[in-house]
């Protein structure tokens, strides 16, 4: 699998886990140069992943993978996943 399969094998077990997938233009506001980087938050109770469109496809991927493991991992243990994604998850 590519690293694109992969990061989009990612956001669709994120979106399954329920939580709220939303990309960043990369920056906060139109004239700032304060870029914004990607992360896991919880949000009233939601779990959010801000992907951050100024990061690589690898570093988004990352936070992905972090979301899942610490939030999601019944859904990995229960879901037939490519061995690819299996060996990036860790799992």
């Amino acid at each position: 699998m590519t690293p694109q399969q992969i990061h989009d094998e990612l956001l669709t077990l994120a979106r399954d886990a329920g939580f709220d997938v939303r990309r960043s233009s990369g920056k906060i506001g139109r004239d700032s140069d304060l870029p914004v980087a990607s992360g896991v938050c919880r949000v009233r109770g939601s779990i959010w992943v801000i992907l951050s469109q100024a990061e690589s496809l690898e570093e988004r991927s990352d936070v992905l993978i972090e979301a899942l493991t610490v939030h999601a991992s019944s859904l990995l243990e229960d879901r037939y996943l490519p061995p690819a994604v299996r060996a990036r998850l860790g799992v």
